[in-house]
C-alpha cells in the first residue's frame, strides 16, 4: 500500500511544472505557426530576389546554414538552459528570432534573408534541448516516449496550418509580397509567444545547476549506445537533407504537371496530418515493447521518400509521397525519448545539445552537397539521398540497441 502511494506521488506533476509545460506548448504553437508560414517558402523567395544561378547557390547555402547554425546553436542552447534555466534562455533566443524576422522584412535582398535566417534559426536550436530537459524532469521514464509524442503532436499543429496560411499569402499577394507578409505575421506571433512563456514558465529556484561548458568532456560522458544511435542518425539525415530544400521546387516548378504553391501547402498539411495520426499509437507500443523496431521502421520511411518523390510527376503521386514523408515521423519521438533515457542526470539539456551539435555539423555538408547535385541533375540528387538512407538503415539494424538494453548500460 505504501509503495502504491509513493508511486502515485512520483507520477504527480507539480502545479508549477504544469504551468511551465503549458507555457512551452503555447510558445511552440505561436512561434511555430509564424515560422512555418514563412520559412517553408524561403527557397521561392530567394528565387524572386536573386538571379537564377545565384538563387540555386543561395538555396543550398540556406539549407546548409539551417543544419550548421542549428548545430552550432544547439550546444550553447543546451548549456544556457542548464545555466540560466528554461525561462530566461527561451526569452533570449526568442528576441534573436524576432530580430531575424525584422531583417527579412526591412531589407529586400537575398543576403538579408541569409542574415535573418541566421538569427531566427536560433530559436529552434534552443527550444528543443530546453523542452526535452523539462519533459525528462516531470514525466516518468516508462512514459517518456508518450510525453515526447504529445509534444510532437503540438509541434505538428503549426506545421499543418502554417504552410497553408503561407501558401494563401502567396496566392493573394504573389510570391515576394506574400512571403514578406508571412514574416510580419511571424514577428507578431513571436512577440505573443514571449509574453506567454514569461507569464507561465517557472524556473525552479532551488535547483542546483552545474552545467558543463566543455563539449569534449561531455563527449566522454556520452554512453556508447547513444553514440551508435548518433552515427546511424547522421546517415539518415544525409538522406533527408540532400533534397530537402528543393522539394518545393521539384513539386511547383520541375515535374511534368507542377502544382501551385497553395497545393504544396496542402501537401505539407497532409504530411503533418499523417504524422499526427501515428504519434500516440506508436508511442504507446514503444514504451511497452522497446524502441529499436520503431526507430528502424522510421529510418526505412526516411529512405523511401526521395525514391517516391523521384517518380512523382503530378499531384496524385505527390500526395502519396507526402503521406510517406509523414510516416517518416513514425519513431522520431521514440528516438528523442531514447536520447533522454541515455543522457546522464544533470546533463540532459547539454547532452541533447551535444548530440545535435555533432549531428547537424556533419549533416550540413549534405545540404551544401545537395545544391551541387541538384545543379548536375535533380534526379541524381534524389538517387544519392536514397543511397544514404539505405546505408543508414542497415547500420542501425546492425548496431542499434533496444531502449531497455541501452538503459541498462547507463
Amino acid at each position: 500500500m505504501e509503495n502504491a502511494i509513493q508511486s502515485e506521488k512520483s507520477n504527480t506533476i507539480p502545479l508549477t511544472h504544469k504551468r511551465s509545460i503549458l507555457g512551452l506548448l503555447g510558445m511552440v504553437i505561436l512561434v511555430g505557426m509564424g515560422e512555418h508560414m514563412a520559412e517553408r517558402f524561403l527557397p521561392l523567395y530567394l528565387q524572386e530576389l536573386a538571379q537564377a544561378s545565384t538563387a540555386i547557390l543561395a538555396i543550398g547555402l540556406l539549407a546548409g546554414m539551417d543544419d550548421l547554425l542549428s548545430a552550432l546553436y544547439s550546444f550553447p542552447g543546451g548549456y544556457l538552459s542548464d545555466r540560466l534555466g528554461t525561462k530566461r534562455a527561451l526569452l533570449l533566443f526568442n528576441v534573436l528570432s524576432m530580430l531575424g524576422y525584422m531583417t527579412v522584412i526591412l531589407i529586400h535582398t537575398w543576403w538579408a534573408v541569409l542574415i535573418g535566417a541566421a538569427l531566427f534559426i536560433s530559436w529552434s536550436a534552443i527550444s528543443l534541448p530546453a523542452t526535452m530537459a523539462l519533459l525528462a524532469k516531470v514525466v516518468p521514464k516508462n512514459r517518456r516516449t508518450m510525453g515526447v509524442s504529445a509534444l510532437a503532436l503540438v509541434r505538428r499543429l503549426p506545421k499543418m496550418l502554417g504552410p497553408v496560411a503561407g501558401g494563401a499569402c502567396i496566392a493573394v499577394w504573389g510570391v515576394e509580397q506574400g512571403i514578406r507578409h508571412a514574416f510580419v505575421a511571424a514577428l507578431v506571433l513571436a512577440m505573443l509567444a514571449a509574453i506567454v512563456q514569461q507569464r507561465l514558465i517557472t524556473d525552479d529556484a532551488k535547483e542546483i545547476r552545474t552545467p558543463e561548458a566543455n563539449p569534449l568532456r561531455l563527449w566522454r560522458e556520452m554512453p556508447p549506445n547513444l553514440r551508435n544511435l548518433l552515427w546511424s542518425d547522421i546517415l539518415i539525415r544525409f538522406c533527408e537533407r540532400i533534397p530537402d530544400a528543393f522539394v518545393v521546387i521539384w513539386a511547383t516548378r520541375y515535374i511534368i504537371q507542377p502544382v501551385s504553391e497553395l497545393t504544396f501547402g496542402w501537401l505539407s498539411a497532409i504530411e503533418n496530418i499523417t504524422a499526427v495520426l501515428i504519434y500516440l499509437p506508436v508511442a504507446y507500443m514503444a514504451d511497452h515493447f522497446g524502441k529499436k523496431p520503431f526507430v528502424l521502421i522510421t529510418f526505412g520511411f526516411f529512405t523511401l521518400f526521395p525514391l517516391a518523390l523521384l517518380y512523382s510527376k503530378s499531384v496524385a503521386p505527390l500526395t502519396a509521397a507526402f503521406v510517406l514523408r509523414g510516416l517518416k515521423e513514425f519513431g522520431e519521438p521514440t528516438r528523442k525519448a531514447l536520447i533522454m533515457d541515455l543522457a546522464p542526470e544533470g546533463r540532459k539539456a547539454a547532452m541533447f545539445g551535444l548530440y545535435y551539435l555533432i549531428r547537424d555539423i556533419l549533416v550540413a555538408f549534405a545540404a551544401f552537397g545537395g545544391a551541387l547535385l541538384w545543379r548536375m541533375s535533380p534526379e541524381l540528387n534524389l538517387t544519392v539521398a536514397f543511397a544514404f538512407g539505405v546505408v543508414g538503415t542497415v547500420w542501425f539494424a546492425w548496431k542499434g540497441k533496444n531502449s531497455a538494453a541501452s538503459a541498462d548500460n547507463v
